[in-house]
Order: C-alpha cells, then sequence, then structure tokens
C-alpha cells in the first residue's frame, strides 16, 4: 500500500510539474531572447543622434565603442563604419521603408534602426546579436527549474510514504487483531490510530471483541448451569441404580449412570475453567487421547473389542482446550460404539508432524457408505443426531487444521483429525 501511494503521488506531482515546466522553460527562453534584443535596440537607437550631428566616420568610429564590436553604421555616402553582419536586402529594405527592424543572419539576429538625416538622407544602424547570446542564462534557468520540479516530487513522494506508513501501520495492527481474533484469542484488541476511518474500525473492533467475550462468557456460564441443573436427576438416577440388585445388567447400568456423572462433572470443571482462564485454551494432545482412551477401554472390554493405542508417549501441545478436544474424540469413539457390531476391533493412533499433530481413530467396522453426507452437520443414516463428526471437524479447525474421512486399511471407517501444533513462544 505504502508503494502504490508513492507511486501515485510520484506520477501526479510529475504531471503537474510537467504542466508547469514546459511552459516556464518556452517563457525563460523567451524572455532571453527579449533581453538580447532589446539591448540591440537600446544600442542602436544610442547612435541616432551622433548621427543626426555629424556624418564623420571617424566621428562616428568614435562613438561605436559601447557596442563592444557588435554595432555596425552604413552611413548616407556609403560608407560603413565598423563590422557590418545584414544582407545587402535587408539594408535595402531598411533604407527604402524607414521602419527599424530584426532580421534573422546565419549567426544570430541583427536589429536594423534607419536614421533620416534630411534632403533624402538615410543613415542605418545595424546592431548585431549573437546565437548564444539569445539564450544567455536559459540553460542554468532550467536546470534550477528542473531541480526544483525534482525536490518538489521527491518531497511528494516522501510525505506519500509517510503518510502511507501511517495507514500501513494502523491496517497492519487492525488485521492483526482480526487474525488473533480468528484463532481465538478473545483478548485481542487494537490500538485506535491513523486516520479517521481506520479509527473507527480499530474502535468498532475493540466493541465487538468486548461483546464477543460477553457472549461467550454467557455461554460457558449457562452450559455451567444446565451442567449443575442435572446432578439434581442424576443423583436421583444413581440412588434408583443401587436398589437394582446385583445382576450384571444392573451392574452396567450402575457404571453408566457413574460414567454419566463423571461426564458432567467435568462439563461444569470445563465451563468454570473457561470462565476463569478464557485464555487458557492450550491442552497436551498425546494426555487427552490417552485420556479419552482409558475411559472408553471399559466400555470396550465389556464388550469384546479389541484395541490398540499408539503414539502418545511423546507431548503434543495443540491451541484448543482439553475439553474441545476431549468433546471430539468423545463424538469419534462414540461413533465406533454405537454404529460397529460388538466385537469389532479399533486403533488408535497419534503422529507427530513438524507443524502438526494427526490424530488416527481407525475401527474394522463395515465403514461409511456416503462419506460427503457423514461430514454434514445433523445428516445421520443411522439414526443419530449427525453432530459428532461435525464436532469433531470444528475442532480441528479451530486449530487451523482439518478433518479427513475416508476407509482405512483395517476394512472400516477411519478419521484424521489434523491438529495444528500451538507456538512455542
Amino acid at each position: 500500500m505504502r508503494r502504490s501511494l508513492a507511486l501515485v503521488s510520484l506520477a501526479v506531482t510529475s504531471m503537474v510539474a510537467l504542466a508547469f515546466l514546459v511552459p516556464l522553460a518556452l517563457v525563460v527562453r523567451q524572455l532571453a531572447e527579449d533581453r538580447a534584443l532589446a539591448d540591440a535596440e537600446r544600442q542602436a537607437g544610442a547612435l541616432a543622434p551622433v548621427l543626426v550631428i555629424t556624418a564623420d566616420p571617424a566621428a562616428v568610429g568614435q562613438a561605436l565603442t559601447s557596442g563592444a564590436g557588435r554595432v555596425a553604421v552604413h552611413l548616407a555616402g556609403g560608407e560603413v563604419v565598423g563590422v557590418p553582419m545584414a544582407t545587402d536586402e535587408q539594408l535595402r529594405s531598411a533604407r527604402e521603408d524607414g521602419l527599424a527592424f530584426t532580421g534573422a543572419v546565419p549567426t544570430g539576429r541583427v536589429h536594423l534602426q534607419p536614421v533620416l538625416l534630411g534632403q533624402g538622407r538615410v543613415a542605418v544602424v545595424e546592431a548585431f546579436v549573437p546565437e548564444a547570446e539569445l539564450s544567455r542564462g536559459v540553460w542554468q534557468a532550467w536546470l534550477a527549474l528542473s531541480g526544483v520540479a525534482v525536490s518538489l516530487v521527491l518531497a511528494s513522494v516522501l510525505v506519500a510514504d509517510r503518510l502511507g506508513a501511517r495507514v500501513v501501520r494502523a491496517a497492519a495492527a487492525l488485521a492483526d487483531g482480526a487474525r488473533r481474533m480468528g484463532q481465538g484469542d478473545l483478548t485481542a484488541r487494537v490500538p485506535p490510530s491513523g486516520p479517521p476511518e481506520l479509527v473507527d474500525a480499530g474502535g468498532a473492533f475493540n466493541r465487538m471483541a468486548d461483546r464477543i467475550g460477553q457472549l461467550v462468557a454467557g455461554e460457558r456460564e449457562l452450559l455451567a448451569d444446565l451442567s449443575h441443573r442435572l446432578r439434581t436427576p442424576l443423583t436421583a438416577l444413581r440412588l434408583d441404580s443401587e436398589t437394582l440388585g446385583p445382576d450384571p445388567g444392573a451392574n452396567r447400568v450402575r457404571q453408566a449412570v457413574h460414567a454419566l456423572e463423571r461426564e458432567v462433572n467435568e462439563l461444569i470443571r470445563a465451563a468454570r475453567r473457561e470462565l476463569d482462564d478464557p485464555g487458557g485454551s492450550r491442552c497436551d494432545a498425546a494426555q487427552v487421547v490417552h485420556d479419552r482412551l482409558v475411559f472408553w477401554s471399559a466400555l470396550a472390554d465389556d464388550q469384546r473389542r479389541l484395541w490398540n493405542l499408539r503414539g502418545t508417549e511423546r507431548s503434543a501441545v495443540v491451541p484448543l482446550s482439553r475439553s474441545d478436544l476431549a468433546a471430539a474424540m468423545d463424538a469419534v469413539l462414540g461413533n465406533v460404539f454405537r454404529h460397529t457390531p460388538e466385537g469389532t476391533g479399533f486403533v488408535v493412533a497419534l503422529f507427530h508432524q513438524p507443524d502438526r499433530v494427526v490424530v488416527v481413530i481407525e475401527d474394522e467396522g463395515p465403514g461409511i457408505e456416503d462419506l460427503e453426507a457423514a461430514l454434514r452437520r445433523g445428516s445421520s443414516g443411522a439414526g443419530s443426531t449427525g453432530l459428532g463428526l461435525d464436532i469433531a471437524r470444528r475442532a480441528a479447525e479451530a486449530t487451523g487444521g482439518s478433518l479427513v474421512v475416508d476407509r482405512g486399511p483395517l476394512g472400516g471407517t477411519r478419521v484424521r483429525l489434523r491438529l495444528l501444533l500451538a507456538d512455542r513462544t
């Protein structure tokens, strides 16, 4: 942007400078010519009184010393005093017409001034102006004008660059704030600066960021309140489950109730953490994947599912809250348990790459027939809500990554969560 403003200023100022410089250059040259010719007329006019008083060539020659060798006199008797430059035709025209005029000669200009001496006699005073005298001082004046024009153009470009830098800094600060906000930093603010329009835009951005922070805080508070309200019916459900007997079915019900209660408590804690520390949106993906698989392993063992976990030995910090990544893992793992028969095995692997970590969940089930439809929010061909894969996709995209669903080597569905690593600053 700075370069564009500087180029525009250069073009506009250059055109304005040329619009004034060319006419001024022509005027300067014309003034130099007029000055030289006026000086010649003055020299010729100064000899007219001398010729009226005397026609003696010696006296006239004495008077020519002021002409510096550029003035000649054609006396009425035909004598010539000085060095003549005019042509015979020019002399004849001056004598016959009796009018002063300026004519061109090969090396400059001559001014012919006829002087009437009476009794029909006419003397002609000739003042020669060399070509160099006609342009004396013109080149110096042109150089001075060019220097002024170049200085003005450079000054305008410098001013435009300074103004452009001010605008660019303000726009860059606004873009950086928007980028940080897009990456989930709700504390991002910009100092309003620059032109009035960018100052207004910066103020509007800060007000928008404040409003978004308030909305997110309200949403987290609502989540915590709703989760807390679930505790009452869960407590009643847990008490009822304790009265069921010791048979295996009752044990599974009690385990499910306890698991549900733990999840509700985790939701409440996660919501509180977000309220207390909105900027704490990082977690160790390896730890979260390990913990969630440990949670699901009890149900997997109960359903005689073979499972395997790899790659969680080394930590991988991603710019995503623990609760969001856990929700994504639960959504994908829940689909494995919900849409594959009991006894179907699955594998969870974590692959570390230079700038990202890839979480792969793959099963041995029948797979998904319509992969494109499965990725649409709310779309499900198995009677579920159709939100699981969308939750995982949004979690991956929140880090700048992506979600890929296809058929894996085990024959079933393979889900790959590509999560960009957090900055290590």
